[in-house]
């Protein structure tokens, strides 16, 4: 487990697990104090100032990486096409990140369905503006016919849970990097994982870490769930509460 990465969408500390995250500072340095990762969603919804993301990374430790997700203008509005200007402006802002940029996070809408030149079109785009890390959240089934695609341009195809198509129960495209994006069960975005799941899910990362990169990240923080699975991932001794 030392080559994973495991944290949550957002750095909320719940009341109830607020004990495992001792100091001062504010919730992202306290957070950072135990995970070492964050997946960043509110720039999906909203545009960050360069000077935020400044912000973030000076204020966590050297070896925290960031995921940040591309904006829904680009994935949702824009539906991948004509997306150099929106790149330009997107990459300029969570660039500030600096060497804590770990990874960006492109979810496509459900309706959005697999088209060669599209998606070609937008990879390449984005491969001329970023070299790093990037993982793709399909949720149309036609996307199962992308995995050369994913393997040219050098993107992995996140594992999801629940699973909404064929191919993302386990991470795909380009093995260079793997992610894991866990939204709870059996109430999705609420409920916490069982120990059971946790236990098999850190043979699977751990296997996965033998020849790649690995994160994990749970979204299911709508009742703070996401916090006690992320650390009873990297600590199953501390056993948080439920």
């Amino acid at each position: 487990m030392d080559r994973v990465r495991v944290g949550c969408a957002g750095w909320s500390l719940p009341r109830e697990y607020a004990e495992h995250f001792t100091g001062d500072g504010t919730h992202l340095q306290r957070y950072a104090s135990r995970l070492c990762c964050v997946e960043i969603n509110s720039s999906f919804y909203r545009p960050h100032r360069p000077q935020t993301y400044t912000r973030w990374a000076a204020s966590v430790p050297d070896d925290f990486r960031f995921s940040v997700k591309v904006p829904k203008q680009i994935t949702h509005v824009q539906r991948l096409r004509d997306c150099a200007t929106g790149l330009d402006e997107f990459l300029s802002q969570c660039g500030e990140l600096g060497d804590k940029l770990g990874c960006l996070l492109v979810q496509l809408p459900p309706s959005l369905a697999f088209e060669v030149q599209v998606a070609e079109g937008f990879f390449h785009c984005l491969r001329e503006r970023f070299a790093g890390h990037v993982v793709l959240e399909p949720r149309h089934a036609s996307w199962v016919e992308a995995e050369p695609i994913l393997q040219a341009y050098r993107i992995a195809q996140a594992a999801v849970d629940p699973s909404r198509i064929a191919t993302d129960t386990t991470p795909g495209g380009w093995r260079g990097f793997r992610y894991w994006r866990l939204h709870g069960s059996p109430r999705i975005y609420h409920d916490a994982y069982s120990a059971e799941y946790l236990a098999h899910l850190r043979l699977l990362l751990a296997e996965a870490a033998t020849d790649a990169e690995v994160w994990c990240i749970f979204d299911n923080t709508a009742s703070g769930a996401a916090t006690g699975d992320a650390l009873r991932t990297i600590t199953p001794s501390e056993n948080p509460p439920l």
